[in-house]
């Protein structure tokens, strides 16, 4: 079988109000990051089928009559493909070396990579083939790149096999897919979150896949139709922290403070639902400073909300008191406890403000970028347009 060549991409993803307040039943607001990770197939005829991954240093090849061996352990049953095939995932553990413990993101993404090429082209004439992988995401950062990762692997495997049409006219530099072909995009990276995650909301894989803003409750995803494109600064204060015990920690304070944590709980969800209000009016009604004044308040209120449930940290502090300083509000995203937060700029902000800005969060040790929130999705992307990021990226890590 031969493939197309094609290069698509997806956003990162970032909370922008009601982190662990989802947990016990509250609204959450995800977001997509215009921080994007691309990805591009090209066909080859020498039979291999080669992964490049310089972001975590990974180059991978295997013979085609190697992975030929694997579809025997492939479902016939349709019913099943959509859920993860729990025997094939064992078998590609086996396969790669890795049928003890927990997998490192090099073997996460090998694993995810070779499940989605195997479910897609194993029951016909396997494809040679190179897919090569590079973002703008930092890894580890709670920032979406593993499901940016597996939405990209979706889409384009779609597209080769030609499950999903390819959106690009000749003189377009971007393209989109229908509603329905976004639907088996996400279902499909969801099926790759779940090999590298275990227990995924499926948050992170639909903010990849449709982009702009979603509404998160009770296990409910909605995509929102609308949403202003805001400039923020995202910052990684590169303080390691656990998910999992940051979750434990609220869920603690919860069972023995509940008449002082339930309300603020339910404080964290009226901002959430207040901030997407105002979000829906800035899309229908002309944007004024009262609209960004909010927006403003609500993130300084959700900050102190997010101290006092225990998720806080001390350079997350420094990174809200080093932006007030120059007139910004910040808050953290995501699990906090270190890790990373985010900074909204109005539309009058000057470069001289977010450079200075910028330099002052660097010079705590902290890597900061100036990005913007409520982009697009997964989009297929003009290999001229986007080849020259390949080129840098490939001679950053050469050196």
């Amino acid at each position: 079988m031969e493939v197309r060549d094609c290069l698509v991409s997806a956003p990162g993803k970032a909370i922008l109000h009601g982190e662990h307040a989802v947990v016990h039943g509250k609204v959450a607001l995800a977001v997509s990051l215009n921080l994007r990770t691309y990805l591009q197939l090209k066909a080859r005829s020498d039979g291999k089928v080669c992964i490049n991954l310089p972001n975590i240093d990974t180059f991978v090849c295997w013979e085609l009559s190697e992975l030929k061996q694997l579809t025997s352990f492939l479902s016939d049953k349709k019913e099943e493909m959509q859920r993860l095939d729990a025997e094939l995932v064992k078998r590609l553990r086996e396969f790669i070396g890795v049928t003890n413990g927990n997998l490192d993101s090099s073997a996460s993404a090998i694993l995810a990579f070779l499940y989605i090429y195997l479910s897609l082209f194993g029951s016909g004439d396997m494809p040679s083939l190179t897919v090569s992988v590079w973002s703008e995401l930092p890894t580890g950062a709670g920032l979406g790149s593993s499901a940016a990762y597996s939405v990209c692997l979706a889409a384009a495997f779609l597209c080769a096999t030609a499950n999903i049409p390819t959106p690009l006219k000749e003189w377009e530099q971007t393209g989109r897919w229908c509603q329905e072909d976004l639907e088996l995009i996400n279902s499909w990276a969801f099926q790759g979150e779940k090999i590298i995650h275990g227990n995924p909301s499926g948050v992170d894989n639909a903010v990849g896949t449709w982009g702009g803003m979603l509404r998160f409750l009770a296990g409910k995803i909605i995509p929102l139709s609308r949403v202003p494109l805001l400039r923020i600064l995202l910052t990684n204060t590169k303080v390691p922290r656990s998910t999992k015990v940051l979750v434990a920690r609220v869920k603690d304070k919860i069972n023995k403070l509940p008449s002082i944590m339930i309300p603020v709980l339910d404080s964290v969800d009226a901002i959430s639902c207040t901030c997407e209000k105002v979000l829906t009016e800035m899309t229908c009604e002309p944007i004024t400073g009262d609209h960004y004044n909010i927006l403003e308040e609500l993130i300084d209120i959700n900050q102190h909300h997010l101290n006092v449930i225990g998720v806080g940290h001390p350079s997350l502090d420094t990174l809200c008191q080093v932006t007030a300083a120059r007139g910004l509000h910040s808050k953290l995203t995501g699990a906090g406890g270190g890790g990373c937060g985010i900074t909204l700029l109005r539309p009058e902000t000057d470069s001289t403000t977010v450079q200075g800005t910028m330099k002052d969060l660097r010079d705590c040790g902290y890597d900061c970028w100036e990005t913007s929130i409520g982009g697009p999705g997964c989009r297929k992307e003009d290999s001229r347009r986007v080849r020259p990021l390949w080129r840098i990226w490939i001679s950053i890590t050469v050196l």
